[in-house]
């Protein structure tokens, strides 16, 4: 099983939590995603990391970016689905948007920033971008649900998440926090096979990853930050951590989040 070390949002001593509040007010975001949670983890990276890529996550081109990159990515879902049958009334499928719309912007954020961050540290010597254009600070997203941990759930549910997160190309013991942010809703996990199941067919979500991977590489590419100075003794678990998220956990989960916004929309 694959350590992750996190500092959760409700657990982060001041200057984490003064950090992880920059992050959400830069990127318009009710949460602090998983990647930024175990960075905090590894001493004095989040500092050192944030700040090189807050100019890009703050820009006009990060806001085309996003656009560019979601609009490229093959819808892989049902037409519709029946939220009903989930158990979600109205109410519930309002909630659920607001999950499902900060999870996609958010891994369309941190996609790029960290890749043009991974892109950075392979090639130390590559031209840097010419000075982004700060965006307008975007107003939060709609705050969300409480994120379970997995412990807290129960049994069933819990393995229900599991077997989500076994589709994917994440490492062993890494649990997207989609899927269990989804959990209040045992009856949409229940499902999500099956209204997901053009994406999960055999090859399809290797190939959307793919397809994600090198649209995110291009539009990353223009955005280099400057030379990136870590803690020492660290860049070996951030190179791990970059080449795992970039490559593999955000392009894997940001199909599933657009496929599911899709359908909140359709309902």
């Amino acid at each position: 099983m694959m350590n992750l070390p996190e500092i959760r949002e409700s657990e982060a001593p001041p200057d984490v939590a003064a950090i992880y509040a920059e992050i959400r007010a830069v990127s318009g975001l009710p949460l602090v995603n998983l990647i930024w949670r175990h960075f905090a983890a590894l001493p004095g990276v989040l500092p050192s990391v944030w700040s090189s890529v807050r100019p890009i996550v703050g820009s006009t081109e990060m806001d085309a970016a996003r656009r560019r990159l979601a609009a490229a990515v093959p819808s892989h879902a049902k037409s519709t689905a029946d939220w009903r049958l989930a158990g979600c009334g109205e109410a519930d499928l309002e909630r659920i948007r607001a999950i499902v719309g900060a999870y996609t912007r958010g891994n369309l954020t941190n996609l790029l920033a960290l890749t043009a961050l991974r892109i950075r540290l392979a090639e130390p010597d590559a031209p840097q971008a010419p000075p982004l254009q700060p965006a307008p600070i975007a107003d939060a997203l709609p705050a969300l649900d409480a994120l379970p941990s997995l412990n807290e759930l129960p049994p069933r549910v819990a393995d229900e998440v599991r077997a989500l997160a076994a589709r994917h190309g994440v490492p062993e013991g890494v649990i997207p926090s989609l899927y269990l942010h989804l959990a209040h809703w045992p009856g949409v996990l229940r499902l999500l096979p099956d209204w997901l199941s053009p994406l999960f067919t055999p090859g399809t979500l290797e190939e959307a990853r793919g397809t994600v991977r090198r649209l995110a590489e291009h539009h990353a590419a223009s955005m280099l930050p400057g030379r990136l100075v870590l803690p020492a003794g660290t860049e070996i678990a951030v190179r791990r951590a970059l080449d795992e998220f970039t490559g593999r956990v955000i392009p894997d989960l940001l199909p599933v989040c657009l496929a599911l916004g899709r359908l909140c929309r359709a309902s």
